[in-house]
């Protein structure tokens, strides 16, 4: 108890040496942060008085106390009226261009059907003027009819234009034979690396094209100049702010999207803080490692990572599997980069001090992500960098303590499970299982795991991600009981893994993640209480007002 108290007098004589500055206190809350080290040993602590000061916490505790401390007439005092206070969101993996984009164009999710696809294009090519119908979100999976579509049901009504629409997963694309002609793909067309044109029995192409194969049609679209990509991320943040997300891992930044953000950044106009992985397929990726990390002065934008991508999709069958698909038995999947490609750039990206965040999916592909990192450590050092492996959806129960051992960090988005539930086992079996969406196995065992969603293939809203990583469930809270269950996170690992834990997979832990003094106010008012709501309507969380640095960067109408 003496030196809890000791700490406490410590506290408090440091925060009053600065209460001539002008301070805000925010009181009549319920208020909650992971505090200390990341990981399995932080504590959770309940607080109902906040004190920010220059952009950042300067005090938290009880309100009554906060107040006599920080009393002045500088002190500004803010009522937030019994609502909850948290950290403010890190989503640990998203594509911000490609939200800005999906905000931007036919949006396919809610399809039920081919069909209904096809209507929702239809529809919005009666508004869109533009040269190309451009739109994603299309999942076969969701439909009665669980088939690949094809060319045919988009040119019997859009035949005159191209068509390109991606599925939800970012991995898989749909093409009316329009683009395909722009594309040059043909029965005779070869299937790229790393890539398959569906075909159908006669061999003609379905209009279907997965992974590197989608590179053949994506390279007709009309080009994303460095206006677009404002406008794009602009919309983003817009988006990400009114859902209490303060901080994202961009996972795929090419050169001209990084340009953008320095300019953004300099302008002082990013209200998300945004770490950006390097995309390894930008060819001046050598130039930008070269120059060195980026970190503004704000920590608005930081840059010291690279994202590489090892195979593709569960959904799309592109996932690299050890073992055939259940459901395809002449099928193991893709890898989108070989491993000899992969090696060449862990050799390329360590020696900079850059952090590796390598996408894999299936359990081939999480396996030859595991044995470069070992070998890499062996040869180029740079176990030290928290380095990551991305989804690590699938891995195969002996690989899955390998993640402890060369201190690799899980960077999982719950959503992912509850979305593949309808369709893992099909992909898997059950016996594969075992090491899916092992969030809990990770946990036990000392891996860092750091949430996020990946949207755009998942919807962004963190409070989905927090339920389903809680209750395993859809928000239909199916099935009964949750899936595979045992794999389950409380509410504190999840709100540690969307806060904190995502700090600390980007180096930052000591800046961001939660609210202790020394750190960025960046924080988020809700509607409810996480802790006091059952968890099947924690999805429901509405954000009140966002805060980074501070300020104020979102409140909804009513407030």
């Amino acid at each position: 108890m003496r030196i809890v108290l000791s700490l406490l007098v410590l506290t408090f004589s440091l925060v009053a040496n600065s209460v001539n500055a002008q301070s805000t206190l925010y009181f009549n809350f319920k208020g909650y942060t992971p505090t200390g080290l990341a990981g399995e040993g932080a504590q959770l602590k309940r607080f109902d008085g906040l004190v920010v000061r220059d952009g950042k916490v300067a005090a938290t505790g009880d309100a009554e106390t906060l107040a006599q401390l920080f009393a002045g007439k500088d002190l500004k005092r803010v009522d937030l009226q019994g609502k909850t206070v948290l950290p403010g969101i890190i989503d640990a993996h998203g594509h911000m261009l490609g939200l800005g984009e999906n905000l931007m164009q036919v949006d396919l999710r809610e399809a039920t059907s081919e069909q209904d696809a096809v209507a929702r294009v239809v529809a919005f090519a009666k508004i869109e003027s533009g040269d190309w119908i451009i739109g994603r979100g299309w999942n076969q999976e969701n439909w009665q009819v669980r088939n690949f579509p094809t060319t045919a049901s988009l040119d019997e009504f859009l035949s005159d234009r191209p068509v390109w629409l991606t599925r939800v997963d970012g991995h898989a694309g749909w093409a009316n034979s329009k683009a395909l002609e722009m594309a040059g793909i043909s029965a005779e067309t070869v299937s790229p690396d790393g890539g398959e044109i569906v075909r159908d029995e006669s061999g003609q192409p379905t209009g279907v094209l997965i992974d590197n194969a989608m590179a053949l049609v994506e390279q007709q679209l009309p080009q994303k100049d460095a206006s677009y990509h404002r406008r794009a991320l602009t919309a983003a943040f817009d988006h990400l702010v009114s859902e209490g997300i303060t901080g994202v891992h961009d996972a795929g930044v090419d050169a001209t999207n990084l340009a953008v953000y320095q300019e953004l950044a300099a302008e002082q106009a990013m209200p998300v803080r945004v770490y950006a992985m390097l995309s390894a397929m930008e060819p001046a990726l050598p130039e930008l490692l070269a120059a060195g990390p980026i970190t503004t002065a704000d920590d608005r934008l930081t840059v010291r990572s690279v994202k590489i991508y090892t195979d593709g999709a569960l959904g799309s069958r592109g996932a690299a599997l050890i073992e055939p698909y259940h459901d395809d038995p002449n099928n193991r999947g893709l890898l989108v980069t070989q491993p000899g490609a992969i090696e060449d750039l862990f050799e390329l990206i360590i020696p900079h001090g850059f952090q590796i965040n390598i996408h894999a999916i299936g359990d081939r592909a999480n396996r030859i992500a595991l044995d470069k990192f070992a070998s890499a450590f062996d040869t180029v050092g740079g176990r030290n960098l928290r380095h990551r492996i991305e989804h690590a959806q699938v891995v195969h129960p002996d690989d899955l303590e390998r993640f402890a051992e060369l201190n690799i960090i899980a960077s999982m988005q719950p959503t992912h499970a509850t979305s593949d539930k309808n369709m893992a086992e099909d992909r898997l079996g059950k016996a594969r299982m075992r090491g899916a969406y092992a969030w809990q196995t990770f946990l036990q065992q000392g891996t860092i795991v750091a949430a996020g969603s990946d949207f755009p293939v998942e919807l962004s809203n963190p409070f989905f991600g927090v339920h389903a990583a809680v209750t395993r469930q859809d928000r239909s809270n199916q099935p009964e009981g949750g899936w595979y269950a045992h794999e389950a996170m409380t509410l504190e690992q999840a709100l540690r893994a969307f806060t904190l834990d995502a700090a600390y997979a980007s180096n930052q832990e000591e800046l961001l993640g939660s609210l202790e003094p020394g750190k960025w106010a960046d924080f988020i008012v809700l509607d409810q209480d996480p802790f006091a709501v059952d968890s099947a309507k924690l999805w429901r969380a509405d954000v009140l007002a966002t805060y980074v640095a501070g300020e104020a960067v979102y409140q909804q109408s009513s407030q």
